[in-house]
């Protein structure tokens, strides 16, 4: 089992930044790829980045290209998500998931976070 924590969520201005942090327990979390997917209101979950289990290999949805950046400490047994240059759409909660390929397809992650809200006003 791994458990999955998020935090760093809030209300930011339109063009205001956030870094979502994810920390992880149980199992070594060097085993395994981690995502960043996220659910707006009455919307289906949707995926926001992913990295392979050293972090060389990294996925982005082209709506977040050029402005999120994923990144992991593996030593902290954390991953982040940067997000700059934020827009309304962007308002969802966000969560990390673990799994054992990186992928950009939710049902490819074993594990979940709880999710944290980010809100951005226009």
């Amino acid at each position: 089992q791994v458990q999955l924590v998020e935090s760093g969520g809030g209300l930011v201005q339109a063009g205001g930044s956030l870094r979502l942090s994810c920390a992880a327990s149980g199992r070594p979390f060097s085993n395994y790829a981690m995502g960043w997917f996220r659910q707006a209101l009455g919307k289906e979950r949707e995926f926001v980045a992913a990295n392979n289990w050293s972090g060389t290999n990294t996925y982005y949805a082209d709506s977040v290209k050029g402005r999120f950046t994923i990144s992991r400490d593996n030593a902290k047994n954390t991953v982040y998500l940067q997000m700059n240059s934020l827009k309304p759409e962007d308002t969802a909660v966000y969560y990390c998931a673990a799994g054992q390929v990186v992928s950009k397809l939710s049902s490819r992650y074993n594990y979940w976070g709880q999710g944290t809200e980010v809100t951005v006003s226009s």
